[in-house]
Formats: C-alpha cells, sequence, structure tokens
C-alpha cells in the first residue's frame, strides 16, 4: 500500500511513518503543504491514499479537497486534522472524500484508520456518523442488539470501535489471529454491515461500546 501524507507538522509525519512504515507492505511519501502535494501526483506517481491536513498552506478549508478531487478523480483523497466541525467533515464526505481522521485519535488507531482507507473503505469518526444530539433514538430491536451476541463477540466489538488491528484484537483477548477474523465475519453477518466502520457505529449506537 502506497500513501502519500501532505501534513506541515513534521512530528505528525515522522510519528506516523514510525507506525505505518513498520509494516512492510506499506510505503509512505510525505509532503508539507498543498502544492507539493499536486506536483508530486502530476508527477504520476498512485497512491492507495492522499491525507490531507485541512488546515495546511495552499488547502483554504475544503476547496483544497476539491482541487485534488478535481485533478485526480480517480485517486482516494481523505483528510486529517485536530478539530474539526462536524458539518465540514460530512460536506467532506460528501464531497468524494475516502474519509477523516483526527489528530486526537492515539497513534495506532490512527495508523490502522489510514490502512483501512488504503483497502479502499471509507472511514469516519463515530461520532461524526451518528445523528445529531436531538435527533431521534435508536429503533427498540438496536437497543437489544448486545442479547444477541457472545461475550466474545462483545469483547472483539469493542476492539473494533477502537480502531485496533486484527492481531491487536487477538493480543488483547488471547486469541489467534483466525479466530478473530472469524469473529468479525459473524459479527458482519449478525449487525447487517459490510465492514469495520459500520459495525463501531451500530455499537455505538446500541452502547456497546
Amino acid at each position: 500500500m502506497r500513501v502519500l501524507l501532505a501534513d506541515d507538522h513534521d512530528l505528525l509525519r515522522d510519528t506516523l511513518a514510525h507506525y505505518l512504515m513498520g509494516d512492510s507492505c506499506v510505503r509512505m511519501r510525505s509532503v508539507a503543504d498543498l502544492d507539493a502535494a499536486l506536483e508530486v501526483l502530476q508527477g504520476g506517481e498512485r497512491f492507495d491514499l492522499v491525507l490531507l491536513d485541512i488546515n495546511m498552506p495552499g488547502m483554504h478549508g475544503l476547496d483544497g479537497l476539491r482541487r485534488v478531487l478535481d485533478a485526480f478523480p480517480a485517486q482516494p483523497v481523505a483528510l486529517i486534522s485536530g478539530e474539526v466541525p462536524r458539518a465540514q467533515i460530512i460536506e467532506a464526505l460528501q464531497m468524494g472524500a475516502a474519509g477523516f481522521v483526527s489528530k486526537a485519535m492515539p497513534a495506532q488507531a490512527l495508523a490502522q484508520a489510514i490502512r483501512f482507507m488504503g483497502t479502499g473503505e471509507r472511514f469516519a469518526p463515530v461520532d461524526v456518523l451518528l445523528p445529531a444530539t436531538g435527533a431521534a433514538p435508536a429503533d427498540p430491536p438496536l437497543t437489544a442488539l448486545g442479547e444477541t451476541l457472545t461475550a466474545r463477540e462483545r469483547d472483539v466489538l469493542r476492539g473494533l470501535c477502537k480502531g485496533l488491528a486484527n492481531k491487536e484484537i487477538a493480543r488483547d483477548l488471547g486469541l489467534g489471529e483466525a479466530t478473530v477474523k472469524l469473529h468479525i465475519k459473524t459479527l458482519y453477518r449478525r449487525l447487517g454491515v459490510n465492514n469495520r466502520t459500520q459495525a463501531a457505529l451500530l455499537a455505538r449506537q446500541a452502547g456497546l461500546d
């Protein structure tokens, strides 16, 4: 997997490089502003994910995202930042962004979210995906969701909510990674979802996180 990170904070670039490039399957290239990112992309290099800091030089909010999406429509592009209004994140997703990750996330969870988007999935914090405060509560069947899961399935689901990789969940629970994968496959079927983000969303709505 190849990742292009555009962020003007040296520490963040170095931290993510440490966590991502510890995986032999990940290659990361980093630049410090939007113009440099566009220059790399214009050179014809392909990435599984381009990650843009929404507040770095040249971005001007979502204008920078639009520039990249318009110029490279086949390129998956996601945003990273500290605090961003929920409405702005939703607008970015509606524009076609592959997702949004917060710099406030633990480094390992942040790296896992980036790997997740690099596989072609979309990612956003669960609190962004949930209805705004004051919205109607979840349907009654959802509140009883925990009763349909085994104790081990609930443990694995909590790991998904934390953004842990399969091997991290396996280590924490004392299970084999293959067993965790089977539990996740079963969870997807029981919850009626297709990916980790959707599973975490339902878990949060049901109070299982």
